[in-house]
């Protein structure tokens, strides 16, 4: 027969390559299939050892049938040392860096033993010439990958063991990056691809792989790759120490991705509210653009509070997130006389559009608004910096452009601000603008345009508003919009410009506004009542007005040579001075008459109170006088190679301002404005004044008079009031290299917790006590990674130092006083990769007393995170302390302590 030809030509191959003892390049080795007795063998696979391959003898067959081998595709396979092929035990050995490649499976191993009648493989460490274990196992199914001591496979049923296996998976992948869970057990039972059987496991985020700093011990545990690991009595070892945290059965999520799940909460006392629960709550991935996130504390007073977040955003289209938190505050018991019972809430939604979304249209927000008091008496004392913020801002605006020729902007805004302290909110709901381009009408749109006549524009824009002004009581209430103030200004401004004598540039123009409002208010002298009565009309109204001015100024240019070879070769000055007239005649026309209880008349306007306000009943006639400068030298660069000098600026501005009414008949001459600022020390500190100057003496009353005050035996100018601000920003990296400057000057950091959590960008206020924020963890991992160790000598010690200044004095009325003076200071020292301290204070030299004061130790512990936050002193007295995992999967893994 046919199949036995094939037969005796397989026996006669198989002798030669006994005799040969290893096989050649053609030699092929069957793989044994076994039949039953006493039928026709099937098609024979047949495996080339040196080439890899497996491959499928063409033999002809009856009906009869066999079991064929379920091998599917080509084994391949290679090893540094030797392929040794053993006939009596019927296996392959691979020794030095064997490899198996069999579909999706990759196996790579130190020994490698393949049984191809059991279709079997089992892997294993290699020891190297002192005795240690090396070139451990790398198993890899899919996208699963495996690193054991040892494992053993079957390619027919896909199952394995394995014996002390190790894996990491990703797991937990949200806005802020991904953390990767360890997987450890001494036996795994590899079932399928998707389910294995863990005995004597281990769970850990640490970076070491030998010996983690913490893990999670499982007896038994049912792992699913990229979804969970189900296991029974589960307890946390610490150094391979047993703690008492342990569970009798738990479940850990391993998915890639927003997952559902519970959020555990933090467990305290409060001395005035009793036990409580904090933080605890459910998060809802609700869709891949947008989640929430509801929280809520619990105290067994009766206090409780909830919080909802939710974060939106889709690429290239828009991005957002809306917050609202609602707390009931009870203190003490019922019955008690220091019992009391308050409400407060914050809302804050932030929404902004991509420009590519709609170049000509575009909608943003953000709101920031609330109870004036939420900070400072909120169960969750976290963000401290908040607690000195005295306004709350918001803003929602839509804008939309028509480009077509003359294009028009238009926007319709909401604004609302409101004063913690004063608990005054001012309210515009809506504001309407719009605006059209400048319009040349005596010159070419693309042309250059030369002298008055071409130089000629005018512009047109609206704004309409409605406006309220209330209290913190009256918000939400159905009586909050009696006091609102409804109007619209319509602007039209015409100018020209044009040089006169090269070296001046003249403007001349003039203004006209039209007024709407939809109320104005009539007055009165009552004689039974009497005082004046101020009745309401309501209705349209308007008024015009409209006014002239013209300017000249020029630019004056002074050098100060000293030498090249000087360190300071030259000085340049520059100045701008400006002379300036308006105009506005007397609107009286628009003014009543009532004669008050002296039979006296008594002029008032029906628009004195409106939205815009009446127009002026005196005409106005003015020169105004404004001389800008600045000052800076050319300073030899200490960089031998420079080929030209360096700016260092003095003054990088000092202005001077003035005016002189023509109708007063008395005080014409304004007060004299002086503001000024430069950037010293490298531009580490900048300093910032200004003061008014008066010529004019007061009386004993403190009233200006028309005499001067060089003339009542004073000095030429008296000074009113003065103002200066100092700030100073210094680091380590100041005195280090240029280099290292310019690096640190380009680095960004995308996850500013402070700045995204509403506070100040900078520490002089204290730092967020929320340490259980993922996005403030992640700052830490950036800003130094999470594999930096201790050196053993430190020769660089990281720090920063801030500082603020500032004084206000006031003396308009002789007080002679500083109505304001504080000193702000805060640091941060880096003692090694893993320590680090810092703090922040002030002093109030106008108060004596320190201002808000913090302290801050920080340990890295690699896996785990330990802070202290501590204000010693003052009305935010308290201190904070928490102890966790980094890891956002275990970050329920904490322990928290505080005082209230």
């Amino acid at each position: 027969m046919q199949s036995n030809k094939h037969y005796l030509l397989f026996l006669l191959l198989l002798f030669i390559g006994t005799l040969f003892g290893v096989a050649q390049e053609d030699q092929i080795i069957p793989l044994p299939i076994k039949a039953q007795e006493d039928t026709i063998v099937a098609p024979i696979l047949l495996v080339n050892p040196l080439t890899s391959n497996i491959v499928k003898d063409s033999v002809s067959s009856d009906s009869s049938t066999v079991k064929q081998s379920v091998l599917l595709d080509k084994i391949k396979y290679k090893a540094k040392d030797y392929v040794k092929l053993s006939q009596k035990d019927q296996k392959i050995y691979l020794y030095n860096e064997a490899e198996i490649y069999y579909q999706d499976t990759e196996l790579k191993a130190g020994i490698i033993t393949m049984d191809y009648v059991k279709n079997e493989v089992y892997a294993g460490r290699i020891k190297d010439s002192v005795g240690n274990y090396t070139q451990l196992p790398y198993f890899k199914q899919g996208d699963n990958e495996v690193r054991p001591d040892s494992i053993r496979f079957n390619f027919d049923t896909e199952k394995a063991l394995i014996w002390n296996s190790r894996t990491e998976q990703q797991a937990g992948l949200d806005q802020l990056g991904s953390d990767a869970m360890k997987v450890y057990a001494e036996i795994t039972k590899k079932e399928n691809d998707s389910v294995y059987f863990l005995h004597e496991g281990k769970l850990t985020t640490s970076q070491d792989t030998v010996n983690p700093d913490y893990y999670i011990r499982i007896r038994k545990a049912k792992f699913v790759p990229k979804k969970k690991v189900i296991a029974g009595f589960s307890n946390l070892y610490i150094a391979d120490v047993p703690t008492p945290i342990a569970l009798p059965f738990a479940y850990f999520p391993l998915t890639v991705g927003r997952t559902a799940g519970l959020m555990m909460p933090t467990f305290g006392n409060d001395p005035d509210r009793g036990y409580f629960l904090q933080d605890g709550g459910y998060y809802f991935p609700i869709s891949d653009y947008v989640d929430l996130t509801l929280t809520g504390d619990l105290y067994t007073n009766g206090s409780y509070g909830f919080r909802t977040q939710s974060v939106y955003s889709k690429r290239y289209r828009y991005r957002g997130n809306v917050n609202f938190r609602y707390e009931n505050l009870v203190t003490s018991q019922k019955g008690f006389s220091d019992y009391s019972r308050s409400t407060i809430y914050n809302l804050q939604i932030s929404h902004s559009q991509d420009t590519k979304a709609s170049p000509n249209s575009r909608f943003s927000a953000s709101v920031n608004l609330g109870s004036s008091s939420y900070y400072q008496n909120s169960l969750l004392q976290r963000n401290l910096p908040n607690t000195q913020n005295n306004t709350l801002s918001s803003s929602i605006s839509y804008s939309k452009t028509f480009p077509a020729y003359p294009s028009v902007n238009m926007s319709l805004t909401a604004t609302h601000s409101q004063n913690t302290n004063t608990e005054n909110i001012e309210m515009t709901l809506p504001t309407f603008q719009a605006s059209m381009e400048r319009i040349f009408p005596f010159a070419k749109r693309d042309g250059i345009k030369k002298g008055a006549i071409q130089n000629i524009n005018f512009q047109y824009d609206v704004n309409a508003r409605n406006s309220l002004s209330i209290t913190e009581d009256q918000f939400f209430k159905s009586g909050m919009f009696e006091e609102a103030r409804v109007g619209a200004r319509h602007r039209l401004p015409i100018s020209t410009n044009f040089k006169v004598a090269k070296f001046f540039s003249v403007s001349m123009g003039g203004s006209y506004e039209d007024v709407w409002t939809l109320e104005t208010f009539a007055q009165r002298y009552d004689a039974d009542e009497g005082a004046v009565v101020r009745d309401t009309i309501s209705g349209f109204d308007r008024y015009n007005k409209y006014n002239l001015s013209a300017s000249i100024g020029t630019t004056l240019y002074g050098t100060f040579e000293f030498g090249e070879d000087k360190k300071i070769q030259a000085i340049r000055h520059v100045m701008r001075p400006s002379l300036s007239y308006g105009y506005a005649p007397s609107f009286e026309q628009f003014y009543d008459e009532y004669l008050d209880a002296n039979g006296e008349v008594v002029q008032y306007s029906r628009f004195t109170g409106t939205l815009n306000g009446a127009p002026s009943l005196s005409r106005s006639n003015s020169l105004s006088f404004s001389l800008a400068n600045t000052l800076e030298a050319k300073v030899r660069d200490k960089d031998s190679t420079a080929l030209k000098p360096k700016k260092v600026p003095i003054l990088s501005n000092f202005n001077i301002s003035t005016g002189y009414n023509l109708e007063a008949d008395s005080l014409k001459l304004s007060p004299l404005s002086v503001n000024g600022g430069t950037n010293i020390l490298n531009n580490k500190m900048s300093v910032n004044f200004s003061a008014g100057l008066d010529p004019y003496a007061i009386d004993n009353n403190g009233r200006r008079i028309d005499t001067w005050n060089i003339d009542n035996g004073g000095s030429l100018l008296r000074l009113t009031r003065a103002n200066v601000n100092v700030g100073y920003s210094i680091d380590s990296k100041t005195f280090g290299k240029k280099e290292e400057d310019d690096k640190g000057e380009d680095e960004e950091n995308p996850y500013d917790y402070v700045a995204q959590s509403g506070g100040r960008t900078d520490d002089l206020f204290g730092q967020a006590d929320n340490f259980n924020d993922p996005r403030r963890q992640e700052e830490e991992r950036n800003r130094k990674g999470e594999d930096v160790e201790n050196p053993i000598y430190g020769t660089k010690i990281p720090w920063d130092f801030r500082l603020a200044y500032s004084a206000t004095y006031s003396n308009a009325n002789r007080q002679d006083e500083f109505s304001s003076h504080s000193l702000m200071f805060s640091g941060n020292i880096e003692l090694s990769p893993r320590w680090k301290i810092g703090g922040s204070s002030g002093y109030d030299f106008k108060n004596k007393g320190f201002t808000l004061t913090q302290l801050r130790f920080e340990r890295d512990l690699k896996s785990f995170t330990m802070r202290f936050n501590w204000s010693p002193f003052g009305q935010y007295e308290r201190w904070y302390f928490f102890i966790g995992i980094k890891s956002s999967i275990l970050s329920d893994l904490k322990w928290e302590n505080r005082s209230q």
